[in-house]
Formats: structure tokens, sequence, C-alpha cells
């Protein structure tokens, strides 16, 4: 039998240590797959009294250079659309926010929709000059204002229309959260989280 001196097993010591290191470096900082953040969103300023029981459940999980984010809500009005953004802060004037998905509530007022993209702390919108810009739809800008990179950590959800909102008993007003800007009130967000420290944010 092949016996190992001190030595070598002072070395393979050594190396196990190393190992282990590196792996709870890793994964103290997020870093690889199955890595996954999981959070709530609650009903909106605006919706706090029309939708009290209305609220969303959130999961980011890291997979090999893209994030998985999947969105869960419930408690929210039957058979409806709601438009699903990426924002700045939670509340208004929400700040720079990127168009993410659409999803419609079943009869019991549930709705599920999975997306992929960049969810964690390096997720930011950046415009290093202006440029022109394509007017689709009334409301369009015909440029783009300049701007330094800046993060959007937080999430929100809003009617897809006006009328489903007051249907609901919210607030009635337009708002251009929506393909054609004519999006009714902000539904759920994730202003349970302070603003500079949205739940993206959490996940490195």
């Amino acid at each position: 039998m092949h016996r190992v001196d001190n030595r070598t097993r002072g070395v393979l010591l050594i190396a196990c240590l190393l190992l282990a290191g590196f792996v709870a470096a890793m994964t103290a900082r997020g870093a690889g797959p199955g890595h996954k953040i999981k959070f709530d969103m609650i009903p909106s300023a605006t919706a706090a009294t029309c939708l009290p029981n209305a609220k969303g459940h959130v999961v980011v999980e890291a997979k090999h250079g893209v994030e998985k984010l999947k969105l869960k809500v419930e408690g929210l009005p039957a058979n409806t659309g709601f438009d699903f953004f990426v924002i700045q802060v939670p509340n208004g004037p929400f700040g720079l926010s990127w168009y993410q998905a659409d999803l419609e509530t079943n009869h019991h007022g549930k709705a599920e929709v999975k997306v992929a993209g960049r969810f964690n702390v390096e997720t930011f919108i950046v415009a290093p000059g202006s440029a022109p810009a394509p007017v689709h739809f009334a409301g369009d800008a015909p440029t783009n204002p300049p701007t330094p990179p800046v993060h959007t950590y937080h999430l929100g959800l809003w009617f897809d229309s006006p009328a489903d909102a007051t249907a609901a008993g919210c607030p009635g007003a337009v708002t251009p959260f929506n393909g054609e800007h004519t999006a009714g009130v902000q539904a759920l967000s994730t202003r349970n989280f302070p603003d500079l420290a949205g739940p993206l944010s959490q996940l490195g």
C-alpha cells in the first residue's frame, strides 16, 4: 500500500483550505449559477386603499451570465392586464424605467410571469449622449436626454388601462407605463425597500 508522508498531507491540506476559501468567497459575493434572492411586492402608495389584499412574490436566480426573474401576484382584480417595469425608485416620479413584461390575471386575480435579463447589483441605464429616437406613439420623445449610469433596483406593476383601475376602485389617472403610454396607475411596487436600496441590489 502506498503511504502518504506528512509533507504530502500538509500540501493536500493547504490545497483543500484554499479551495474552501475560494468557494466561500464566491458564495458570499453571490457568484455562480444557483444564487438567488426572494422578496415581496406590496400595494403601491396609490393603490394601498383600493387593493389592500394585493401582493407579489419575486424570485431572482443567477444563471450563467443572466438572471431568471419570476413574479407571482395575487389579490388583484380578475381577468385584468398589467404592465411590469424595472424602475429607479418605487414611488412617483419613478425615475428611469424599463418596460419588462405584461401579465394578465385569471378569474381568481392571480398571475405569473417569467423573464430573463440582468436583475442584479449591476442593473443600470446609461445614455452617453443624445441621439435621435423613433416616434411611434403619442408621447414618444424624438431624442434621448444624456445620462451617466443610473442603477434601477426597484420593480413596479401598473394597470394596463385607467378603465381597469377605476373598475377596481383605484384612481383613473393616465400614466405612460405601457407600450402605447396609456396605462393606469401603479398597483404594486417594492416601496417596502428604501429608495436607494431596491431589492435587485441584493444580488451580487
